[in-house]
């Protein structure tokens, strides 16, 4: 059986072909300069905008500040963060130093023994400033392997 096949074509010789080799000399530096000052100009008016929007207010509110105070001595009386969404736990007692098999770092004595311990650890403020004086303690509440309550402290106030 004979099969019939086309004779094989050539290739043309040139695959590519010549674009006009003239090149536009027409300096692009002011389009360049003008889309950059038209996005800044424009980033600017969205955060005047989104600010007037929002009333300027920052992340926090005047009742969410990290806030200190200090007695005629120099000593803290108050210290953290007055939020109460974010710390909404509220416990008072002595506090101690000393957390319970790596469960906090200190602990709030309370009327009842051991057993009412609260075990605390802290992002916001240094405990350290408040042993030994009775407190009054806002945190947030974490599960806990050993101690029977764990808490992150926001905010903490002397009791006089």
């Amino acid at each position: 059986m004979l099969v019939y096949m086309e004779p094989i074509k050539k290739p043309p010789t040139h695959l590519l072909h010549m674009i006009n080799n003239q090149v536009n000399s027409k300096n692009p530096w002011p389009l360049v300069t003008g889309v950059v000052i038209g996005a800044l100009l424009l980033g600017s008016l969205t955060g005047f905008g989104i600010k007037s929007f929002t009333g300027g207010s920052s992340s926090f509110s005047n009742s969410k500040k990290n806030v200190e105070t200090k007695d005629a001595s120099g000593a803290k009386t108050s210290a953290g963060i007055t939020d109460k969404e974010a710390f909404p736990d509220e416990v008072e007692g002595t506090l101690e130093e000393g957390g319970l098999d790596g469960e906090g770092s200190f602990h709030l004595v309370r009327p009842g023994g051991e057993s009412q311990y609260v075990y605390l650890t802290s992002t916001t403020v240094d405990l350290s400033e408040f042993i030994g004086k009775k407190v009054s303690i806002n945190g947030q509440t974490f599960a806990a392997e050993k101690a029977g309550w764990l808490m992150d402290v926001g905010y903490i106030e002397v009791i006089k």
